[in-house]
């Protein structure tokens, strides 16, 4: 076929089709460490049984495209470097999290300052258990969008704690809460057939609060961050596009505010690639048990070839796993 036919073909498709398949995961890897600097002398070290589980699970999928949670952030990216080069992930891309950042005010309202809880995100220290984006292909970095700034109270209908009529645990502490736990990107990928733009995020947790609910609000909140963008009234959204994070929510067992994650799986611009709702994590000990909280979530504009939860059935893989982290890594290959 000559060149120029082929071109006006595949113009009134609507672009170039993607050569390639493209894989992209989520995995919550639970590799942050008690203090900053010790992520990165474990991988440095190359002794860390977990560390090594980690890589093997990530290795069994060879993701093109990975989000990790769980993963303490350093000023120099150092440890990120590390990692990413042990798995052979030429590009990667990480910001500050929201997670241990000082507020210098009694944000659970416990009389206390200076706790994990006081920070912006759950954290004992500034990039505490932060994401970061891993990837075969260049990362847009000049033209990421960070939501990870919007305060909470600025939150279009943000379900804000009360007690009593009153905001909870400060009408100061509102003013200065940030509404992401961890954070929320859009990340523009330059895969094989064109841009993807990765919306990465790390949700709270709906519990570990009181009758204010508030950690089961944030989350709420935080999964209809994503419906804003989805419906054009936060922030620009063109192209492919593909959600991947840690939601802390599952549609149908365990605690939470179950209409957020049952909206974003429902919304028409997306496509859920395991509507069976497959666990993703072992929290069976103590309870709630398994749960699916993590998730991949393709445009519906794309074509979903493949996906699944890496669950080994038992043997080796299955101890690697349980060694790496309690959550399971979620993948989703997609073309065009």
């Amino acid at each position: 076929m000559p060149n120029r036919i082929a071109l006006a073909l595949l113009i009134c498709a609507g672009g170039p089709a993607w050569a390639d398949t493209v894989r992209i995961a989520t995995y919550n890897t639970e590799l942050s460490r008690k203090g900053p600097g010790i992520l990165l002398r474990d991988i440095a070290r190359g002794k860390d049984d977990q560390i090594a589980a980690v890589q093997d699970v990530i290795r069994a999928k060879s993701p093109d495209i990975l989000v990790i949670q769980g993963f303490d952030y350093d000023l120099t990216g150092a440890a990120l470097s590390a990692f990413a080069a042990s798995l052979n992930y030429p590009h990667h891309f990480a910001l500050l999290p929201n997670t241990g950042m000082a507020t210098g005010l009694d944000m659970d309202g416990n009389g206390r300052l200076g706790e994990a809880r006081d920070a912006q995100g759950y954290g004992t220290f500034s990039g505490a258990d932060g994401m970061a984006v891993l990837s075969r292909y260049r990362v847009i970095t000049d033209q990421v969008q960070d939501f990870s700034a919007l305060l909470w109270q600025d939150f279009p209908n943000a379900l804000l704690p009360q007690i009593n009529g009153e905001p909870f645990p400060s009408a100061e502490a509102q003013a200065a809460q940030r509404l992401s736990t961890t954070g929320h990107w859009i990340v523009p990928i330059d895969a094989p057939g064109g841009v993807i733009n990765v919306m990465a995020f790390h949700a709270s947790p709906p519990v570990f609060d009181g009758p204010e609910d508030r950690n089961g609000k944030r989350n709420h909140d935080e999964l209809m961050l994503w419906v804003q963008v989805l419906d054009g009234q936060l922030g620009t959204l063109n192209g492919d596009f593909v959600i991947a994070g840690d939601a802390n929510l599952d549609p149908v067992d365990g605690e939470g505010i179950k209409r957020a994650i049952r909206t974003l799986l429902d919304h028409p611009r997306l496509q859920d690639p395991t509507p069976n709702n497959p666990d993703t994590v072992d929290w069976t000990d103590p309870v709630p048990g398994d749960l699916r909280v993590d998730y991949v979530l393709p445009g519906a504009d794309l074509k979903i070839t493949d996906s699944g939860v890496y669950w080994p059935s038992g043997g080796d893989a299955l101890e690697t796993v349980k060694t790496a982290s309690r959550h399971r890594l979620v993948w989703v290959d997609i073309t065009r």
